[in-house]
């Protein structure tokens, strides 16, 4: 199995290919090993000292460290993602829901649905896979008097870069395609 590697813009996260699917549904992200008791692999990873958050996209694993040299780290990271995957243990254990993806979660008023379709679509269509080539992902959160509130994972929780990309890039797009939107926050 050969697992490939790619910087992201948060030096602190690191992204691993290991050229197969990890997660299928929703992204998951971990922020400690207590939350990652539903995954084997990020609990696997977790246990490793350094690691503080493991991200699972469709497929890549986006792990952060703190207080390691990645040169260091990463072999270990690397060996932990290659024995999950040759061992054949779930990504996921039971069901692995822990209620961190409910859409119930979601804020806005009724009367605003239709525009939140289309920010949905538009984060799912032109944000979401852009931010996934960097190592995270972008949730919709909810929206209230003209602001959209978003939650970042993965290698964008932390960015240096991540202000930016909010305020530059997502605000300035939906600033453009849905009137009525003024400015976008993070959760």
């Amino acid at each position: 199995m050969f697992i490939q590697t790619e910087a992201t813009p948060n030096p602190a996260t690191l992204k691993f290919l290991p050229g197969r699917e990890v997660l299928s549904g929703a992204p998951r992200e971990f922020r400690d090993a207590e939350a990652a008791a539903v995954s084997p692999l990020a609990s696997e990873l977790f246990a490793l000292e350094g690691v503080t958050g493991v991200f699972l996209g469709a497929d890549f694993i986006s792990v952060t460290q703190e207080g390691a040299e990645w040169s260091h780290i990463k072999p270990a990271i690397l060996g932990v993602i290659m024995e999950h995957f040759l061992s054949g243990k779930p990504v996921l254990s039971g069901d692995g829901d822990d209620g961190l993806n409910d859409p119930s979660k979601e804020f806005f008023d009724e009367e605003d649905a239709e525009m939140v379709e289309i920010i949905k679509e538009l984060l799912a269509t032109r944000v979401r896979p852009a931010v996934a080539m960097d190592g995270g992902d972008i949730t919709f959160r909810g929206f209230r008097d003209g602001t959209v509130f978003l939650k970042m994972q993965g290698a964008c929780a932390g960015c240096p870069s991540s202000t930016a990309t909010l305020k530059h890039g997502i605000e300035n797009l939906l600033r453009h395609f849905v009137p009525g939107v003024n400015e976008v926050q993070e959760v």
